[in-house]
């Protein structure tokens, strides 16, 4: 039996680095040609059905990078947080950010807010940026919040509430680019029934095609869930 086209997607987007060093470019010149690709990537999942897109953008251990690179992508996301996302707010998108958002400069993580707050009753999907994001550390967090709470028990949907995603879809579906057949610390709560996409091709290179190749595969196979 096949399944329908995924309403839940998640992206690893790796490979910027390597991309740019393929080119002849600079590590920068490598993330900013990922950053394109993703404003890109943004229709092709609006147009197969998509109705959640999570793009891993930043993960907990990407702070340990050299200053100067952690600094650009800095500068990255605040051209994101002011340009990109207002084009996204003009389509009626809604915006979530999931990670610990306490670590960014004060003015991006206020924009987060803010972005979150403007686009909270969009209805033309959801678009999840995962920004100083860690699976684990979204557990631990869970967890403490929970134990502030002042409970000592608590089920799968109580556990759930208290995740940064809460509220959101389990993805049916988690793409990695750049070669590597792992989920790298991504959605570990989330992803227990995800199915699972390994690519070669390098982020900044992704292109239409291999992505509806990639659905048209997920729709052969047989999910089920445990049963």
């Amino acid at each position: 039996m096949t399944n329908s086209g995924p309403q839940s997607i998640a992206v690893i987007m790796d490979g910027n680095r390597r991309y740019a060093k393929e080119q002849g470019l600079s590590s920068f010149e490598g993330h900013y040609a990922g950053f394109e690709k993703m404003r890109e990537f943004l229709p092709w999942a609006e147009e197969a059905g998509v109705k959640e897109l999570t793009l891993y953008a930043f993960s907990t251990e990407n702070w340990n990078r050299k200053p100067e690179e952690v600094g650009y992508l800095m500068e990255l996301f605040d051209k994101a947080l002011s340009e990109w996302a207002e084009e996204v707010v003009e389509r009626g998108t809604r915006l979530r950010f999931i990670g610990e958002r306490d670590r960014f400069p004060e003015k991006l993580a206020k924009r987060m807010n803010e972005l979150e707050a403007r686009t909270k009753d969009a209805t033309r999907g959801t678009i999840v940026l995962a920004l100083s994001y860690g699976g684990r550390t979204e557990i631990l967090s869970a967890v403490n919040e929970l134990l502030s709470r002042g409970l000592d028990a608590t089920d799968e949907a109580g556990f759930s509430s208290a995740l940064w995603s809460a509220g959101l879809l389990e993805p049916d579906l988690i793409i990695r680019t750049g070669g590597e057949k792992r989920l790298s610390n991504f959605l570990t709560w989330q992803s227990v029934y995800s199915e699972l996409s390994f690519t070669d091709t390098l982020w900044p290179a992704f292109s239409k095609e291999e992505f509806l190749a990639i659905l048209a595969d997920f729709a052969q196979r047989e999910r089920r869930r445990g049963r």
